[in-house]
């Protein structure tokens, strides 16, 4: 299986597990298109990958953020951080994020974001740990049942 495939299996592994936090993604279902954002980040070096025991142990993604809009920062996202259950609290996401931050500061970032679920207390203990802040929040509500937008308060 080549390092892509197994990259792929892993972001599925990340992705099914954020399902206990809430998440909306679709783990296998997301395997193809994922593969091929994997491919595109090899291409750009913007995937660091930890091996461990001859085996993939944990992985960083990560982009300098590009849009139309301009920016008064320029901002480097973390896109996905991951390292295999066993073989964490090991500092091997601590060394994946800094590696990350560093990259990204040499390409021009002056601040670094990244997404996490509300749910997940131990992933913002993790980058709170590491200096992130709030600073931007998402909210979001079912409209499946939704009797307050029909005057039923």
């Amino acid at each position: 299986m080549s390092d892509v495939d197994i990259l792929a299996d892993l972001w599925v592994d990340l992705a099914d597990g954020q399902r206990a936090f809430g998440t909306h993604l679709a783990a296998s279902a997301n395997r193809s298109p994922v593969r091929e954002s994997i491919s595109r980040h090899v291409v750009t070096g913007r995937i660091r990958v930890a091996r461990a025991d001859d085996r993939i142990v944990g992985f960083v993604m990560f982009t300098l953020e590009s849009d139309t809009l301009d920016r008064t920062v320029p901002r480097g996202i973390v896109e996905n951080l991951y390292v295999v259950p066993d073989r964490r609290e090991e500092g091997i996401g601590t060394e994946l994020l800094e590696i990350a931050e560093a990259e990204l500061r040499d390409e021009g970032a002056t601040v670094v974001a990244l997404d996490v679920l509300a749910d997940n207390e131990a992933a913002r203990a993790f980058y709170r740990s590491h200096g992130y802040d709030p600073h931007r929040l998402t909210v979001e509500k079912s409209i499946e049942s939704d009797t307050s937008s029909k005057g039923q308060r």
